[in-house]
């Protein structure tokens, strides 16, 4: 029988990612917009604080990467989208202190 893959566990495995340049999470800068969960794989979307990040394929492997690990997950899919384009006002307050935003 296939196991449930914990959605709770998905988001904390994205937790590890961090945006290599502002060292915060991509959870805490609000990059993903949505978990989805059939089976054993999972689609992610999200996005990056500007679409000509130079450092989205690094950013978009280290997500898959981490989400291979949480048990269950056999595949990931993740897809980069730029509508609604990404803003400061997504970020946690958690980032906004840290980045010194209010």
């Amino acid at each position: 029988m296939e196991q449930d893959v914990d959605i709770n566990a998905l988001w904390e495995a994205l937790r590890k990612v961090y945006d290599p340049e502002l060292q915060i999470d991509i959870v805490n800068l609000g990059l993903v917009y949505k978990i989805d969960v059939d089976g054993t794989n999972v689609n992610v979307d999200m996005t990056m604080t500007s679409p000509g990040c130079p450092l989205t394929k690094e950013i978009a492997i280290n997500a898959q990467n981490e989400l291979l690990k949480v048990e269950g997950v056999s595949k990931v899919n993740i897809n980069l989208i730029w509508s609604p384009p990404w803003s400061p006002d997504m970020m946690s307050d958690e980032a906004k202190a840290i980045l010194g935003i209010f």
